[in-house]
Parts: structure tokens; sequence; C-alpha cells
């Protein structure tokens, strides 16, 4: 039996590939098959006594129900420790019950996950009002790692423009949109949303004049009806912003749309490889294996940041 090894669900077979690769593990699929009725037969490779499970959990009733199976299966067969890499987390959002009877799926999901694996590591996790990943997985490691270094990196070696203002759609997002701008020695702003519904919001900047004649940088963590990012790209536009681009953590909106992005102003769109989506540019490997390396008793990875 391997000491460690990689297992990926089929949708996510290439970025697994890369991280096992980068690890120096073996990488094995995890083979679903769907009966007519519609409930699935989950098959595992070969177990390693510390198996790491690379599945990114957007669509993720179907992949619940298959990590659940697949951790039976590599338990029976000699699994001693899980790690669950889900580089987007879903069910965060309700985190709350806003009305009478509404279900909390944060509490739900996490005592789930928690109940069947030793650790996840996930990325940019949508929490609103939970301070800590750790509260949502009680009694296992968790760990939240930040998209923004392997943006900034990608960035930098694709020639970022000092001139670029970085923009996050709400206030939500001033922790990553500063810390990337930080990085890239660069300013920022944060524009102010309103909600109307999950496909209304109204976006505005209380001081157009510093957007106006100058590139924009549009981040955000999640799209995925794109009400935001059409909102948010049409107010920098008419606040006079030289030219528009957009990148993604976490890319949840049906690729048909990217053209109505392009039509709204936005030169470009690119995200991060936490789900696979056409738009898909920015590995996040390096954070991945940086966070992964005591589980293969590594120091460091060459070319990773510490």
């Amino acid at each position: 039996m391997n000491a460690v090894a990689v297992q990926s669900l089929l949708s996510a077979t290439r970025d697994g590939a890369r991280l096992a690769a980068r690890l120096g593990v073996p990488m094995h699929e995890i083979a679903l098959h769907r009966f007519p009725d519609g409930e699935l037969r989950v098959t595992v490779g070969p177990a390693a006594a510390t198996t790491i499970l690379y599945i990114p959990l957007d669509q993720p009733n179907d992949k619940l129900v298959a990590l659940l199976f697949a951790a039976e299966a590599l338990r029976r067969e000699g699994a001693k420790r899980l790690v669950l890499v889900a580089p987007y987390l879903c069910y965060m959002r309700q985190d709350a019950a806003f009305q009478k009877g509404e279900a909390i799926s944060q509490q739900a999901i996490g005592r789930l996950i928690a109940a069947t694996v030793d650790r996840v590591i996930t990325v940019d996790a949508h929490l609103h009002r939970t301070d800590s990943i750790c509260s949502v997985f009680p009694g296992i490691e968790a760990d939240d790692l930040s998209a923004m270094p392997a943006i900034a990196d990608a960035l930098r070696a694709a020639g970022f423009d000092p001139a670029t203002l970085v923009v996050g759609p709400d206030a939500e997002s001033q922790a990553w949109v500063s810390a990337l701008a930080g990085r890239l020695g660069a300013k920022w702003a944060v524009a102010q949303k309103t909600r109307h519904g999950d496909h209304s919001v109204d976006i505005a900047f209380a001081d157009p004049k510093l957007v106006a004649g100058r590139p924009a940088l549009l981040i955000d963590d999640i799209v995925s009806s794109g009400g935001t990012l059409l909102a948010c790209a049409q107010a920098l536009a008419a606040a006079g912003a030289s030219t528009i681009d957009a990148i993604i953590t976490h890319a949840l909106f049906a690729p048909e749309l990217t053209r109505g992005f392009l039509q709204a102003g936005i030169r470009s769109i690119r995200s991060t490889a936490s789900v696979p989506h056409p738009t898909n540019a920015i590995a996040l490997d390096n954070i991945l294996a940086q966070a992964l390396r005591r589980e293969i008793g590594a120091t460091s990875f060459p070319g990773t940041p510490s």
C-alpha cells in the first residue's frame, strides 16, 4: 500500500492529476456509475494510508454522495487518514435560518463531512457570519486558503500594469481585494452593492474619479448568476475605466453567460481552477501543495510561496 495517493472524480481528473504530480504521489480516478433510478455506484482506486480526495464540490448533491461512498470504500480497504481537498466548498451561504423552518445547510453539511474525513482543505470559502472554517467542521482539521497568492503570481507573470485599479464589488470583498492589491503594489477600491434579489443588484462607487481613465481589474470570489459582475462592469464603464478585466475565484456560472459579460465591456474573464470551467486560467497547485506538504512528509516544494 502506498503511503500517500490522490483520488479524484472524473470531472476533476486533470486538476487532480496535476496536483498529484506536484506532490510526487500516484493519482487514481474515482469511477461513478449511475443506475436508471438515479442511484450511484462508486468505485475507488487502490487505497493509500493517507488518501487525498480531490473533489471540487460544485454541482454538489451527487458529489457529496460520491464522497461518502468513496470514504466508506477507502476506509474498508485500509486508508487510515482521509484528506478532502475541495477547492470549492458547497452549501456555505446558508449559515443561519432567516425564516422559520429553514435548514442551516452550512451546519448540516459541515457535520456530515466532519464525520467522513479527517481534514478539509478549501479555498476562499464563502463565509459570511462564520468567523472560522474550523467551526464549520467540528472535531477535525480544516484550512481555508486564500487564492490571492496564486492570482498575484499569475498576474505578475502575464505583465501586470501598475496603473490598474483592483476593484471589489462589495464590502465583503475588501479583505481579498486589499490583499491582492498589496501584493501587486496597486491601488484598490470597493463598490457599494445593494441586492434586490438573486438576479438584481445595484452597484455604485463612492469616488468615481478614482476609476476614471485607468484600467480596472474586477475581483470576485463567486460568480453564479452573473448579476453582480454585470452590474459592476457597467458601473466601472460609467465611471470611465479605460479597460475592464475580471478574475473570479469560483466560476459557477453557465459558460454561455461569458458572451454577455464580454458584451457588457469586460475585456477578459479568468478564473482559478477551483472548479472546472472554460475560463480556468489560474492553477491552485502551489497553494494546495504547500498546505499538503506535511501529509507527504515534505517541508516545502520548489517554487511554492511559503
